[in-house]
């Protein structure tokens, strides 16, 4: 049977199907009376309630709430009858500056308030039967894993904001990547990343990332990965690549983030401020006075003060084998004292330049075996690999994730 014909057959059936339906809706119909007015019954008309009218405040600095609601048409008996039911569950006395207070007005009457607490609670108020009932309501959260991508025409920073993510995420990969890449001095135009991360979401609007699950880095043709694993016996947190190594070295790369490199580590070179040639045993770091500088690796500082031509400085003895110096802050952070111990990436100080300086920067040196060090060019070993008992479960979670990393943006939908 050619197309032809089975054409023919669909539409001649199609229009003996209609004939057959006319010709019973027709029979259905036959005898039935016309509808009269008579036999119309009447119909009950629901009368709507009034829509609920809100009105939103911002608290400004030293406001009361008998303050806001007595311009409102609250008389003060009233707001400290208000004040006074409320109170068991939160004193009104004290509301939050910045924080949103709104009025609920019905009918010309006032029916509710409600009033933001912190990004994720807010107090209720029910005034419609002349009592103030109140009780504190947290609001819906939602976490969505969202897949991201991003390639590298100027800076990380620039990248993630074009992805439609703010600065924080940036920060959160180079943590995660600290150790194998110097944002700065590594970066190439073309560079490209791929990440999985949470994100926190509170009462339908974006409140924080959560964790990075895991991420990709093709940094000058060599791809990095980095997988987060929970280990089931401690709770301790730390990434590692899909065969287990870890992704943390002896020391990060770099003591600042989102910097650039003023002067290299040499052997002879002219002095600033003395105009003579000598050594210059450490990396200069521009970057902005106040700009916080983090240990490179755990240890206990040794120094912290003023020492000279070098300002305000922190020194920091790391193991048997290595130590670090930090010159010509502007101040030291809290806790930096001789004696205390610092772990990798902690804010030991900030940006200055203090002592012999002609501009604001960091000279960041490294000493190992009390010899100095390029510790831009040197190879730090990397930290212990995965303990094999937990290999198992490792694996099984980086094959999954791998399948999310693999999945085409656009219809990147797991929530």
């Amino acid at each position: 049977m050619n197309y032809r014909k089975v054409r023919r057959l669909a539409l001649t059936f199609s229009l003996l199907a209609a004939i057959i339906l006319i010709l019973i809706f027709s029979n259905d119909h036959k005898g039935q009376k016309p509808v009269s007015e008579n036999s119309l019954q009447p119909v009950n008309v629901i009368n709507a309630e009034p829509p609920v009218e809100t009105e939103n405040i911002i608290i400004g600095p030293g406001k009361t709430v008998t303050e806001l609601l007595a311009t409102r048409g609250f008389t003060v008996s009233r707001i400290l009858e208000i004040r006074n039911q409320v109170k068991p569950v939160y004193d009104l006395a004290r509301i939050p500056a910045g924080k949103e207070l709104r009025l609920l007005k019905q009918g010309g009457h006032f029916t509710g308030l409600q009033l933001d607490l912190d990004p994720e609670r807010y107090l209720d108020i029910n005034l419609k039967d002349g009592q103030a009932d109140a009780r504190i309501i947290n609001y819906p959260v939602e976490k969505k894993l969202v897949l991201l991508e991003g390639v590298i025409e100027d800076s990380l920073i620039a990248a993630i904001n074009k992805a439609g993510e703010e600065d924080l995420l940036a920060l959160m990969l180079a943590d995660i990547f600290g150790w194998e890449i110097d944002f700065y001095i590594d970066l190439r135009k073309g560079d490209v990343f791929r990440l999985l991360v949470e994100k926190k979401y509170i009462n339908g609007r974006f409140a924080s990332y959560e964790q990075i699950l895991a991420a990709y880095f093709l940094n000058q043709g060599r791809l990095e990965e980095a997988f987060r694993f929970t280990c089931p016996d401690s709770g301790e947190i730390d990434y590692f690549d899909s065969k287990g190594n870890s992704l943390r070295r002896e020391f990060l790369k770099s003591p600042l983030k989102y910097t650039r490199i003023s002067s290299r580590f040499s052997s002879s070179r002219l002095h600033p401020i003395r105009k003579i040639y000598r050594p210059h045993y450490g990396v200069d770091f521009a970057a902005p006075i106040g700009t916080p500088v983090q240990a490179t690796a755990d240890g206990v500082v040794t120094f912290g003060g003023w020492n000279g031509g070098a300002g305000r400085m922190v020194k920091i003895k790391h193991n048997h084998f290595y130590e670090t110096m930090y010159l010509h802050l502007s101040r030291l952070a809290t806790g930096i004292y001789q004696g205390a111990r610092v772990k990798g990436g902690q804010i030991i100080g900030y940006v200055g330049s203090s002592g012999e300086s002609t501009g604001p920067h960091l000279d960041y040196r490294l000493l190992y075996h009390g010899r100095y060090v390029n510790p831009v060019g040197w190879k730090f070993q990397p930290a212990e690999p995965l303990p094999e008992k937990y290999r198992s479960l490792f694996n099984q979670q980086v094959t999954d994730i791998k399948q999310l990393l693999l999945y085409p943006l656009p219809l990147f939908t797991f929530y």
